[in-house]
C-alpha cells in the first residue's frame, strides 16, 4: 500500500497481543540456512500476498510475476491483493489459522509480531547475498530487538528532506540555500525570524518526537526489547532546548495541542519558512500551492534522515521455500524496483540502483534536486523509532513532551513518566 504506508502504522504491540490470545506456541525455531538457499531449485506452486495495490498497479505487478513465471517455467504464482482497510487484521487472521502466504507485504511494524513468534524465514540465514544486495538500513528496520537474523526484503523505501521558503527566508536576510546543518543553528535562525518578522512568521513550527530523541544519540529502548531507555539526561537536556524555544516564541503557541494544524500546512500557506517531506512533496505542492513550489529549496535531513520501509517476509511455514525467495528477490531486485519508481513516488532498496540516473542525477529543477537530495540519503538513513511502539505508547509520549516544553513540568520527570508508562504497555 503506497502513500499511508509512510506514516507510522503502529500496530505491532496490538498484533503481538491478539498472536498470543490464539494460544499459539513457537514453532521449531531451528536454522533457516544451509537447506534452504536463494539459489535452489524453483518449481511449484508459490503465492505472494500485496497490499492495496490493485487495481493502480495490476498491469504493474501481473507483468512482474509474469516476467517470473517465465524465467521459471516449472513455477505457478498465486498473486493475493488485499485492500487497504483492514490489512493488519488479514495478516492476524492468517496467522492465527496458519494460512500466511508464501511471501507477504509486511512493513517492520507487521513483521516484528510475526517474526516474535517465529512465523517469519530469516532471510539473512537462508539468503548469504542479502547483505550485498540490498542498502544496510533496509535490511535492518527487518532486525529486532532480541531476536537474531533479518525477517524480510526490503522492497521500497522513502526519507524526509528539509524544504526552505527562499522567499521568506530572503525578506529575513537568510539564504535558503546556505541551510543550517545542526539543531543549535536552526534554533538560532527561528530566533531570527521571530525578531525580525515580529513574529508574524515561524521557522520551526513542531514539537520533537522520539525520532528527535533518537538523532540526537539517545538509545530508545534495551537490546532485548523488553524495555524503553529514553529517560537519559541527554533526552531531557533536548527537551530543555525546545522547551526555552518555546518560552521565547520560537514555535507558535499551538504547536502543543491537539487542534495544531501542522507544519506542512502552514508551510504550504506561506507563514511558516521550513518544513520536512518525502523527496516528491515539490511535485505535490506544484498542484496545491503553483505559486510557493518554485520558491522552495530543498537541503538533505538535519542529522540522520529517517528511514521509511515496506517488505517482504517469507512464512517459515512455506512449503515451497526455494521458489519463495526467489520470487520476494525478483520482485525487490533493481530492474523491478526501478520500474516500480517510475510509477510511483518510491525508492528502490536496492544498492545496484545507486548508478540509475534517475535517481541519482538531477534534471536543475528543484523537484528533481529533492529527489537526488532524498535518493543519496537512504544509504544513511535508518527507522529512528523502535517497531514497538504503538498508538497508545505514541499518545503518552507526545502528551509528556508537550507538558515538558510548556513548563508545566520538568524535562526527566515528563521522560520518567513517559518510559514508566511505555513499558507497562509494552509487557502488557
Amino acid at each position: 500500500m503506497l502513500g499511508s504506508h509512510w506514516a507510522r502504522l503502529a500496530l505491532a504491540a496490538v498484533a503481538a497481543a491478539t498472536l498470543a490470545g490464539c494460544g499459539l506456541s513457537d514453532p521449531d525455531t531451528g536454522p533457516d540456512g544451509p537447506a534452504v538457499t536463494a539459489g535452489a531449485e524453483v518449481t511449484g506452486k508459490v503465492s505472494i500476498q500485496t497490499w492495496a495495490l490493485k487495481p493502480k498497479f495490476t498491469d504493474y505487478m501481473q507483468g512482474v510475476l509474469d516476467a517470473f513465471q517465465q524465467q521459471h517455467p516449472g513455477v505457478r504464482v498465486e498473486w493475493l491483493d488485499q485492500p487497504g482497510d483492514g490489512y493488519s487484521d488479514k495478516v492476524l487472521s492468517q496467522a492465527s489459522g496458519g494460512t500466511l502466504p508464501d511471501v507477504v507485504n509486511l512493513p517492520p511494524d507487521f513483521a516484528l509480531p510475526l517474526a516474535a513468534r517465529g512465523m517469519l524465514l530469516d532471510v539473512a540465514a537462508a539468503d548469504p547475498k542479502l547483505a550485498d544486495d540490498y542498502v544496510k538500513g533496509g535490511i535492518d528496520a527487518y532486525r529486532f530487538a532480541g531476536r537474531d537474523g533479518a525477517y524480510g526484503y526490503p522492497w521500497y523505501l522513502n526519507t524526509d528532506v528539509n524544504y526552505w521558503n527562499s522567499e521568506l527566508l530572503a525578506e529575513y536576510g537568510l539564504d535558503a540555500k546556505k541551510p543550517p546543518a545542526t539543531l543549535d543553528e536552526l534554533m538560532t535562525r527561528a530566533r531570527t525570524v521571530k525578531e525580525k518578522s515580529g513574529g508574524s512568521t515561524y521557522l520551526m513550527s513542531r514539537k520533537p518526537g522520539l525520532g528527535d530523541l533518537a538523532d540526537a544519540g539517545v538509545k530508545l529502548m534495551a537490546d532485548d526489547g523488553r524495555s524503553f531507555t529514553f529517560n537519559t539526561p541527554e533526552a531531557a537536556a533536548l527537551l530543555d532546548k525546545y522547551r526555552d524555544a518555546y518560552k521565547d516564541g520560537l514555535l507558535p503557541k499551538d504547536v502543543l495541542t491537539e487542534t495544531y494544524a501542522g507544519n506542512a500546512k502552514l508551510f504550504n500557506a506561506g507563514t511558516v519558512a521550513w518544513t520536512t517531506g518525502g523527496g516528491n512533496y515539490i511535485t505535490g505542492l506544484a498542484t496545491d500551492n503553483p505559486t510557493l513550489a518554485p520558491k522552495v529549496v530543498p537541503s538533505p535531513a538535519i542529522g540522520t534522515p529517517p528511514l521509511y520501509v515496506q517488505g517482504l517476509s517469507v512464512a517459515r511455514s512455506s512449503k515451497n521455500r526455494a521458489a519463495a525467495l526467489a520470487l520476494a528477490r525478483w520482485v525487490t531486485n533493481a530492474q523491478n524496483q526501478a520500474a516500480f519508481a517510475h510509477l510511483t513516488s518510491i525508492f528502490p532498496s536496492t544498492k545496484a540502483s545507486a548508478d540509475d540516473p534517475f535517481f541519482s542525477r538531477s534534471d536543475g529543477s528543484n523537484a528533481s534536486d529533492a529527489k537526488v537530495i532524498a535518493f543519496t540519503s537512504l544509504g544513511k538513513a535508518r527507522m529512528l523509532q523502535p517497531v514497538q511502539v504503538n498508538d497508545a505508547m505514541s499518545t503518552v509520549v507526545n502528551q509528556q513532551i508537550a507538558l515538558a516544553i510548556s513548563g508545566e513540568i520538568g524535562s526527566q520527570q515528563a521522560l520518567d513518566t513517559a518510559v514508566s508508562r511505555c513499558n507497562k504497555l509494552l509487557g502488557g
